[in-house]
């Protein structure tokens, strides 16, 4: 189901939330985005275990689930 009111849409590459407008995901640089995204993790150091857990190299918002 889409997020209303959140003005996310995520990559299906690799999670990362962006705004609406984007065009090519900063992180991946895919063009494949889905507006069915559910869960968000928030990654401030990419050194963190939780950013090693979930694989993310790169500090930002993330999609837990994205469909």
């Amino acid at each position: 189901m889409p997020r209303k009111g959140l003005p996310f849409k995520a990559c299906r590459n690799c999670h990362y939330l962006v705004n609406e407008d984007t065009v090519k995901c900063p992180i991946c640089n895919s063009k494949d985005f889905s507006d069915e995204w559910r869960g968000m993790v928030i990654i401030l150091d990419a050194s963190s275990e939780t950013a090693k857990l979930l694989n993310k190299k790169e500090p930002g918002r993330y999609a837990i689930e994205v469909h």
